[in-house]
């Protein structure tokens, strides 16, 4: 037997052709992307539209949050976009989703209003502008440029002409990398504080009223287990297309996971360095190898499965001018677990100063680009996810 849901997806699901037409598209096409004003505008209009129909209000937190609401400022509209996870179940289930003449289409309004935040919100602005014209290439133009600096200070006096088999140190003094990373780890600190102050700030909040033992507990519990990415049937979400597949949630956790691992390795490293008095190069069974290698393996088929979900992805479902920046982000991940990864393999060999200088080129970028592009979304997610526990609390009391 059909359910309503599955009934209204085969009326209502628009022909291939009607949805290459489709006005969001369409505008974009031919009067190039939206001011950040007009893409307010355009999602203030479809959420009056979903606050009246009400069908969607169990897919996820952006309905409930959107129905505690009769309208909605630009602060409210930015919140919402962050909580959105882009699962798409609304725009198949919508009967005014494009062809109608409503044009309602949240998934994508909402995520074309998520990444300009990523400008909006970010500090200092003036780089922000820079990377969300063109993500991807500035980022690979700048891994090409740290590489040829890495490359150069191996020519410094200073430096050993013949690396020491396994020993990166021989080749780039410690003190040196952790001054280097170490002041890069500051300058992501703070911009990343900026911009989620800013973000919060503009929502409404204040850090200080977020960052409350109750509303951290719920936000961190539906992050980590990627709630929203389960669909209305628990099961997944509709994406890349209207049929329900886990894979997009999987991909997400491998992602995660992964990144998490290779972070606990470098903590492990350090422990050992700094407490125990036992310098790197490691054996394999070492905590900070095993911990390495495992979320390398596991951030290379996250990133290399977000990659391919997204090329597959409804093209009327994604911000499709600002496509840059999620392909940045997920090479510059991939590229990281990769090069790591062949680094610890071809330590031993003359490949490692190759390797070594490509590998820090790579983590250095991803440093000095976290706060605007993808991975700063991580955060604003988290802050709307505290306010809405926010909310929810302060309904149900």
């Amino acid at each position: 037997m059909q359910t309503h849901n599955q009934a209204i997806k085969e009326v209502q699901r628009p022909t291939q052709e009607q949805k290459e037409t489709q006005r969001p598209i369409k505008e974009q096409i031919i009067k190039g992307p939206m001011s950040i004003d007009e893409l307010i505008k355009d999602a203030q209009h479809s959420m009056g539209i979903c606050n009246s129909c009400r069908y969607c209000e169990g897919f996820c937190a952006v309905f409930p949050a959107m129905e505690k609401r009769l309208d909605f400022t630009e602060g409210d509209i930015h919140y919402l976009a962050n909580l959105c996870h882009n699962c798409s179940e609304c725009y198949y289930a919508c009967q005014y989703a494009p062809p109608h003449e409503f044009a309602v289409n949240i998934p994508q309004q909402l995520a074309q209003v998520r990444n300009a935040t990523y400008q909006t919100y970010a500090w200092p602005k003036p780089i922000a502008r820079g990377f969300e014209k063109s993500g991807l290439m500035l980022t690979l133009w700048f891994i090409l440029a740290l590489a040829i600096l890495f490359g150069l200070a191996t020519l410094a006096p200073s430096t050993n002409a013949v690396a020491q088999a396994g020993n990166f140190y021989s080749i780039f003094p410690h003190n040196t990398l952790v001054t280097v990373f170490g002041l890069s780890a500051l300058w992501v600190v703070l911009a990343l504080y900026m911009g989620f102050k800013n973000f919060v700030g503009a929502v409404g909040e204040t850090p200080g009223e977020l960052l409350t033992g109750t509303n951290l507990k719920s936000a961190l519990s539906d992050a980590l287990s990627m709630k929203y990415l389960h669909g209305n049937i628990k099961t997944g979400c509709t994406y890349p297309d209207d049929n329900i597949s886990p894979w997009r949630r999987r991909f997400h956790h491998f992602t995660f996971y992964g990144f998490m691992l290779c972070f606990a390795a470098t903590t492990a490293g350090t422990i050992m360095h700094y407490l125990f008095s036992l310098p790197a190069p490691y054996d394999f069974i070492s905590p900070p190898k095993l911990l390495g290698t495992i979320g390398g393996i596991s951030l290379m088929i996250g990133t290399a499965g977000q990659f391919y979900l997204k090329r597959k992805s409804d093209p009327n479902i994604r911000d499709n001018q600002r496509m840059g920046m999620d392909y940045a982000f997920i090479v510059q991940l991939f590229l990281a677990a990769l090069t790591g990864l062949l680094l610890m393999v071809l330590r031993e060999t003359a490949a490692l100063k190759f390797f070594l200088i490509v590998h820090l080129a790579v983590i250095l970028s991803l440093f000095v680009t976290m706060p605007f592009g993808k991975f700063v979304h991580g955060f604003y997610r988290l802050g709307a996810l505290m306010k809405y526990a926010k909310e929810e609390k302060n309904t149900h009391h």
